[in-house]
């Protein structure tokens, strides 16, 4: 006698476990969807988690400040609410469509759902590593791509590297723990937003523009020598010698996961092109956060967070006529 394995179905699956796709999992849960979460690292939270846990974040609504750690906890938290399926350490190699919707394939096994959101950020994510020789000699030891723990930095003499809202942010959260903080850019004018710029420049935060890192040594009392190179000047070189080094030059985005799923979305810049209501050019699939474009589109985590409940509320509109509408927020009590 032969026995037919069942495979789970499901009515919601998201792809991506960052705060994004957090916050889509939970607005599913308001419309009691069925919904599995699969996130490729050991627990949620993305690169936010991931990389900047210690970073404050400013454009959460309610929020005049939150860490990066503190917002993913409380989204956890908000998680707990409902009885959502959440899978770490497991990748989507593939997504194939079928009669019911689609086939979702990972290492671990296969599962049924009649929608897709996906919500993987900038991908599997690289940083730009500092283009030096011999700077390799020092990652994890003196040179950093984020900043993980502060306390690692306590007392230390710090440069950042970069010119970048996330260079500004961390040059400005190791201030009240390391002893000095030099932030290094190549241009005079830096790229972020100007009230990060203006807090920087009110900052005791040591501003050195514009410069060029060339090379990287040990000194004998155990700290890093670092030499500057001045950008379209004939100045000689000049030395600084610091403790740590963290390099913020932003992270190289690989989507080519998704280009081995049995579909074909459209995209527009190497993201993944949607309209008004999160669709791409695959029925049945949306995509949310960083990883989608749309005319006017902006990378914040704010305009994210607006997303998911789009996608939700056309899959549910478009799948699931027959379920009771959209739960508003206010509607809800929390259980004790």
């Amino acid at each position: 006698m032969e026995f037919k394995i069942m495979t789970e179905s499901y009515d919601i699956t998201i792809v991506g476990g960052g705060p994004v796709g957090m916050f889509a999992a939970f607005y599913a849960g308001m419309h009691n969807a069925k919904t599995q979460v699969v996130e490729s690292l050991s627990s949620l939270g993305g690169q936010v988690d991931a990389l900047y846990p210690e970073k404050t974040i400013l454009d959460v609504a309610g929020f005049p400040g939150v860490t990066g750690r503190d917002l993913i906890a409380g989204q956890r938290e908000q998680l707990k609410q409902f009885p959502l399926t959440i899978k770490t350490d497991e990748s989507v190699t593939n997504v194939t469509p079928n009669a019911d919707g689609f086939l979702i394939t990972t290492p671990k096994g296969t599962s049924q759902t009649r929608a897709v959101i996906v919500a993987v950020g900038n991908g599997a994510f690289k940083p730009r590593k500092l283009n030096v020789a011999g700077a390799d000699d020092f990652a994890g030891k003196q040179l950093f791509y984020s900043v993980r723990d502060l306390e690692k930095f306590r007392g230390h003499r710090v440069m950042v590297a970069g010119g970048g809202d996330a260079a500004i942010d961390q040059a400005l959260m190791l201030v009240p723990v390391a002893k000095s903080v030099t932030l290094l850019h190549r241009r005079a004018q830096f790229r972020g937003l100007a009230h990060m710029v203006d807090l920087l420049h009110e900052s005791t935060v040591n501003v050195k523009t514009p410069y060029l890192i060339r090379d990287l040594q040990a000194t004998a009392e155990g700290a890093l020598d670092v030499t500057l190179k001045p950008v379209g000047a004939a100045s000689d070189m000049v030395h600084q010698v610091i403790d740590d080094l963290v390099v913020s030059y932003g992270f190289t985005a690989d989507h080519s996961a998704l280009a081995a799923w049995d579909v074909d979305m459209a995209e527009d810049r190497r993201l993944i092109a949607v309209d008004r209501q999160m669709t791409t050019s695959v029925p049945g699939i949306y995509a949310i956060g960083d990883g989608a474009t749309y005319p006017g589109k902006e990378p914040l985590i704010a305009i994210g967070y607006g997303e998911a409940p789009i996608a939700v509320q056309a899959i549910m509109s478009t799948y699931f006529p027959d379920r009771r509408g959209p739960v508003h927020s206010t509607s809800i009590t929390p259980k004790p």
